[in-house]
């Protein structure tokens, strides 16, 4: 288990103020935040490269805060790989078991060809892809058989393809070596994929922790909302609170919300654009919230569209819908749509 107790430190103009987070032994942890949220300073601080200012970090039992980096045997991986361009992949992959006066060319041989990178071994690094190079930078940090892996926007360089390619490696590797992954990024994709639980981490702070059903679908505040995408957040007031559902006035339109709130309070609606049904003529559904609007803008995003519908002035509302539901709906901006979706897709804060 990795424990991190008050950690403080302040570098510059920035600062990290009373981090606290538990890290169970085999557990695929990723640090979810916005660029300059300050999770690259806390990965550098878990691994020795700083110290910190005050807190203490604990890998183990063992209380690791005033040791070295060699002394904790942490593997990290920078988003540019740092390889040496004047070896070979074979040279970089050896290099961190060399310093630890290791030499073993069958455990080379072994993680390269776990990572598929065998018969790149007598390449150097810039005749090498990106996703290449970044494979043979993993296998320096597998070899030295660390009991903790950082990854430091690991996948942040890389085409779509690519990174699908070594989020299915980043699983594989996961699962079949139980290895404690701690990985820093601000891709919502990533977390998805990847982690057993997600830390959201903004201005220095970690803001919430859960799984990531737990983070996306319900955001601790209107803040963590925007980042986690849920993209439709609306402030009301509750005018009505019973047996767990709670009647929102939102603009002059009123909508239900299966959750507990205290009747006068002003709170944050928010509501995750895909569970939003788009129809013509409305559906026969159990939605409780049904409404009609106008359609302002139909956006294509690839496999999904964004159609954005304004709620008679009250408030705007996104929804997706796939791309062969748009074309059969057909869509045109400025004709009248409803919107339908469930009082439990509304998470109230």
């Amino acid at each position: 288990m990795i424990r991190i107790k008050e950690l403080h430190r302040i570098w510059k103009e920035f600062k990290l103020a009373g981090i606290n987070l538990e890290i169970a032994d085999g557990e695929y942890f990723v640090i979810l935040g916005p660029t300059g949220a300050g999770k690259t300073l806390l990965l550098e601080l878990i691994a020795g490269f700083y110290r910190p200012d005050g807190g203490d970090i604990y890998i183990g039992d063992k209380n690791v805060t005033g040791l070295p980096p060699e002394k904790r045997n942490i593997g990290f991986l920078y988003q540019d790989y740092s390889l040496f361009p004047h070896m070979n992949a074979e040279k970089n992959i050896e290099f961190g078991m060399r310093m630890r006066g290791v030499k073993n060319r069958d455990t080379v041989k072994k993680i390269a060809g776990y990572l598929n990178i065998g018969h790149l071994l007598h390449r150097y690094s810039q005749t090498l892809s990106g996703g290449e190079q970044q494979r043979v930078a993993l296998a320096r940090v597998l070899v030295i058989d660390p009991d903790v892996l950082l990854l430091d926007e690991p996948l942040s360089a890389l085409d779509p393809g690519t990174q699908d390619a070594t989020r299915k490696i980043l699983k594989s590797i996961h699962s079949d070596s139980n290895l404690t992954v701690i990985h820093v990024t601000h891709d919502q994709t990533e977390a998805r994929i990847l982690a057993d639980r997600v830390a959201v981490m903004m201005d220095g702070r970690i803001v919430q922790v859960g799984t990531p059903d737990e983070v996306f679908d319900k955001p601790v505040n209107d803040e963590v909302a925007h980042f986690v995408g849920v993209e439709n957040v609306l402030k009301g007031e509750v005018i009505e609170s019973s047996n767990g559902v709670c009647v929102l006035d939102i603009g002059g339109k009123v909508l239900e919300a299966v959750s507990e709130c205290a009747t006068g309070d002003t709170v944050y609606a928010c509501l995750r654009p895909e569970n939003v049904t788009l129809s013509k003529t409305g559906v026969n559904s159990s939605a409780r919230n049904s409404f009609k609007g106008s359609l302002l803008e139909v956006e294509r995003m690839g496999a999904l569209v964004r159609a954005k519908v304004d709620m008679d002035g009250s408030f705007l509302l996104n929804a997706f819908v796939t791309n062969q539901s748009a074309d059969e709906l057909g869509l045109t901006c400025g004709e009248t749509v409803v919107v339908s979706f469930k009082a439990s897709a509304v998470h109230v804060v």
